[in-house]
């Protein structure tokens, strides 16, 4: 039906600059018409009929060029500034300028009023990519330097003499732990860019979706039982044609949030369900919860939420950013909802075939 309504208005577009033309033609020659008849009038003129009707047509020709030449020299002006203008706007966005704005009173409409807007919303979507682009290299940044900054400070200290071996054991410890934190966040962001890359390959394969996921309750049993959590399943049995490797991590570091941000005694319910033709698997806490202002935001790489759910020395904040993009990957969508102190449920929702 689109392309119908685009075609019909390409129709009217054509349709209405022929009819342009034929005015302008028909004025043309209708007034050659009167200028050689006044003239014949006035003069006697003894020539042949053919030779008369040629002497109107070539006067109505000269005519209609005359006027599509006044016309071109009182249009061309404004056209020549307009391009000018998106010349200049398009020449700032390939150096890199996006602030750039074309025809801000709105004076052009039509076709090429269409191509301005375009331009235009190029120009902001470029911008907001490129602010991005600047947020993620300085998160980046950020999240290198902490560790190195510790590892510096340390191995410094490392180098007195006066140290016990108790002391140079635990300043070995954090050295350790702080690369082995710099190592996840190079692993996250290389795991990020391959996930993002066109030429990822699901590998799908059917499996059974309940037993794995209580087989990773499981293994992180210990975590949960430290702060003794009431941990509930409601698990339907369910196969899926999926990668079992990449949906394990979206599990796990959703269970392990789950568990990270729930206070000692509270409870995690995980259910797993088939929805239509979809199915959902929903993890629910009663921890801290989580803003408005970060549900909006918690997907993204390396953000920031309020001060409660700030990254701890072991994460890398690439987490949820991971889980989106495997989660999109497998043609599936995850939402969020939670209220502060009152805790979260994130909710994945998959293709069943």
């Amino acid at each position: 039906m689109k392309h119908q309504s685009s075609k019909w208005l390409i129709g009217l577009k054509v349709a209405g600059a022929t009819a342009m033309v034929f005015t302008f033609s028909g004025g043309a020659f209708s007034l050659a018409y009167w200028l050689t008849y006044w003239f014949y009038s006035k003069h006697e003129v003894d020539l042949p009929e053919y030779v008369l009707q040629l002497v109107n047509w070539g006067l109505g020709v000269l005519l209609l060029i005359l006027i599509f030449a006044v016309v071109n020299l009182l249009v061309q002006p404004k056209q020549r500034a307009v391009w000018n203008e998106m010349m200049d706007a398009l020449r700032r966005m390939a150096k890199g300028d996006f602030n750039v704005m074309v025809d801000q009173d709105k004076k052009y409409r039509g076709q090429i009023g269409d191509f301005i807007q375009s331009i235009n919303d190029m120009a902001h979507d470029l911008k907001q990519v490129e602010l991005l682009r600047q947020e993620f290299i300085s998160n980046v940044s950020h999240e290198i330097q902490s560790p190195l900054t510790s590892i510096r400070g340390f191995a410094s200290t490392l180098q007195r003499e006066d140290l016990s071996a108790e002391e140079q054991k635990h300043y070995l410890s954090i050295i350790e732990k702080e690369t082995t934190r710099l190592s996840r966040i190079s692993d996250n962001l290389l795991k990020l860019t391959t996930l993002e890359s066109e030429q990822q390959q699901l590998d799908r394969r059917r499996y059974r979706l309940d037993a794995q996921l209580e087989s990773i309750v499981l293994a992180c049993e210990p975590q949960w039982l430290e702060k003794e959590l009431e941990l509930e399943l409601e698990l339907e049995e369910t196969e899926i044609a999926a990668n079992e490797e990449m949906l394990s991590q979206v599990w796990v570091n959703l269970i392990h949030n789950a568990i990270k941000f729930t206070p000692a005694l509270g409870s995690i319910r995980i259910v797993l369900r088939k929805v239509e033709n979809n199915i959902a698997v929903t993890i629910t806490d009663t921890g801290i919860g989580i803003s408005p202002e970060d549900q909006l935001r918690i997907f993204e790489r390396f953000y920031m939420g309020d001060k409660q759910r700030t990254r701890t020395a072991d994460g890398s904040g690439l987490g949820l950013s991971i889980v989106k993009k495997i989660v999109e990957l497998h043609q599936g969508d995850i939402q969020v909802k939670s209220r502060l102190l009152a805790g979260s449920t994130f909710e994945v929702t998959l293709p069943a075939e």
